[in-house]
């Protein structure tokens, strides 16, 4: 392992099972562990049977971390820097910190592994070849009402962290801007025993919710269904079906054109659509 550098290491989010062999090989070997919460990092050290030195390096005191660190650096010492769970930064401290190692010319060693939203949407059954993450919702209505209108027509996956207290208002609050047929999945408990997956509009799973006070408890990703495409709205299905119709005998370009000229939509966007719905 070279000397000073800083290694930015996924950990569990739940199943301590998940820890990665490179994370595991890392924490063994560096100096020093730089930890959001060192009583919640020590029990995972515990368990992978590791005994370092460990700083506390959190939202409150990033700026000193920071400053420690880099003495730690200039002194050829190695350091890892976690967070409770997943990947450091994720929502979670770490930027300050990252950011005056790379200022100071030290390099930073990602070691990638868990990581709360990438795990919720590969189960969430919703499109994912475009997403946009918000971290926490706000924790009062009327600001989160607001944070709801202004995605109100993202067309892409929208997600976003939410707490057990929170989740119902949270659930009126997007029910209120964007109605009860909203499409929404929460992952709940991810990795963990109790591990769930709601899937539905927002009036379902509020009753899903309701009828089992279990589903309240543990942290949530929640996982919003885009808006539909502004482009996909300015031409009918029949137009699209059309040119994929004639797509199974013609080149793509043809049929797009074909379709233009019977239909009146304009050639380019045909054949965009087309494209876009044979990729996926």
């Amino acid at each position: 392992m070279p000397d000073n550098q800083l290694y930015v290491v996924a950990t569990p989010i739940g199943n301590l099972a998940d820890i990665t062999t490179r994370a595991h090989q890392v924490l063994e070997l560096v100096d020093i562990i730089a930890a959001e919460d060192t009583r919640h990092t020590k029990r995972l050290l515990n368990h992978l049977g590791i005994n370092k030195p460990m700083m506390a390096a959190h939202d409150h005191n990033e700026a000193y971390a920071a400053t420690s660190i880099l003495e730690k650096l200039n002194a050829g010492l190695n350091v890892a820097l976690v967070s409770d769970a997943g990947t450091p930064l994720i929502a979670d401290p770490g930027f300050h910190v990252t950011q005056e190692v790379a200022k100071a010319g030290f390099n930073i060693v990602p070691v990638p592994g868990p990581c709360a939203i990438i795990t919720a949407l590969c189960a969430a059954a919703l499109p994912t070849d475009r997403f946009i993450f918000d971290g926490f919702t706000p924790p009062k209505s009327g600001a989160r009402q607001q944070f709801f209108n202004s995605i109100k027509n993202e067309e892409r996956t929208v997600v976003v962290y939410e707490s057990p207290h929170r989740i119902l208002d949270s659930l009126k609050d997007l029910e209120a801007v964007c109605g009860s047929d909203k499409e929404v999945v929460l992952g709940r408990e991810l990795t963990k025993t109790f591990e769930t997956f709601l899937r539905g509009t927002i009036s379902e799973i509020q009753a899903m919710m309701e009828a089992d006070s279990n589903q309240l408890r543990g942290e949530f990703v929640m996982m919003i269904r885009g808006a539909p495409s502004k482009k996909k709205m300015d031409v009918s299905q029949e137009a699209l079906d059309l040119v994929l119709l004639l797509s199974e005998e013609l080149p793509l370009k043809t049929a797009a054109a074909l379709a233009a000229r019977y239909t009146g939509f304009k050639k380019n966007q045909l054949y965009q659509l087309a494209l876009e719905s044979k990729d996926s």
